[in-house]
């Protein structure tokens, strides 16, 4: 979560007293909660796994309710932290947007460019800053399925990544394709193949990612087949990274974007894919934004970002 939502917000109503309701401690709330995790939230916020637990525990103090419990697996919301993780989702959005929008109009030569893993925006970039000298063009990483939360928050201005996943309220532009390879152990039987087919992995099971998106589970399993079969189960991950884990280890294979082939562990390697849909490499912006640096973004990432095997 940004780091400038740290501020309060003061709620009241007719019925209620005033409450001072800190944003900073509501982010580390839905961290926590999408995670399912105090320790991998208290990574991903940067911040040790004691002071994580007393700020969640500080919030509740503030809404009078308990939001999680802890398990053996990991962490669950209670009955009351379901009903108020949506609600928390909104009240930062619309923080960050009315930030966003008060700074706009402030700065209107601002913008950020996101990125996800394995794609460079450099060149799109630099020429954004040879054009623009009066523009103040940052970068930022963003995770596999924050793209359009990270938009939609303002968090980034235009963001380069891959689909599928939702694009509702979003412009998105196809820059180019990548083709999909399968990741194996070196000492897998199709290791060393010059290609392999559906075929070849109809029986290998594949990782699942926990609360992935379904259209993005579905594309990057294959599952369904085009024969109607579903993919075999492998084990489940939390996060992209373990995959390469559980293929090491031979419990899996998985597909991926061709950008892995020149990254991987020296105990895995890839194979290409035939007869699949490659991986499409876009370009995506909200939707009716029409910001001068974002139009000019978008023309210079058509010219400059077409894909490894084309520059």
């Amino acid at each position: 979560m940004r780091s400038d939502l740290r501020y309060t917000v003061r709620m009241t109503d007719s019925a209620s007293p005033v409450m001072d309701l800190d944003l900073r401690l509501v982010s580390y709330f839905v961290v926590v909660a999408e995670h399912r995790h105090f320790g991998r939230a208290a990574t991903v916020l940067r911040v040790a796994q004691p002071s994580l637990s007393r700020q969640i525990r500080r919030l509740e103090q503030q809404l009078g309710v308990r939001l999680l419990d802890r398990t053996p697996q990991g962490t669950r919301l209670t009955e009351a932290g379901e009903v108020f993780l949506p609600r928390a989702k909104a009240l930062l959005r619309s923080a960050a947007q009315a930030t966003a929008q008060a700074r706009a109009a402030a700065q209107p030569s601002r913008i950020t460019v996101g990125y996800t893993t394995g794609l460079i925006v450099t060149p799109a970039v630099r020429e954004l800053r040879r054009e623009h000298l009066d523009a103040d063009v940052q970068t930022l990483h963003v995770e596999w399925n924050q793209a359009r939360d990270a938009l939609l928050d303002h968090r980034v201005d235009v963001l380069v990544t891959r689909l599928p996943f939702p694009t509702d309220q979003l412009h998105v532009t196809i820059l180019y394709d990548e083709p999909r390879v399968l990741v194996v152990p070196v000492d897998h039987r199709l290791a060393g193949r010059e290609s392999v087919t559906l075929d070849d992995i109809a029986d290998e099971p594949m990782p699942r990612v926990r609360h992935s998106d379904p259209a993005w589970s579905a594309f990057w399993r294959i599952d369904p087949r085009p024969d109607g079969r579903r993919a075999p189960d492998g084990p489940f991950i939390d996060a992209l990274e373990d995959k390469f884990e559980v293929i090491a280890a031979g419990q899996a294979v998985a597909i991926t974007a061709g950008f892995h082939a020149n990254s991987l562990r020296p105990d895995i390697t890839t194979v290409p894919l035939e007869g699949v849909e490659p991986s499409h490499v876009v370009l995506a912006t909200r939707a009716g934004d029409r910001g001068r640096l974002v139009a000019a973004f978008r023309k210079l990432a058509e010219a400059h970002l077409i894909g490894p095997d084309r520059g």
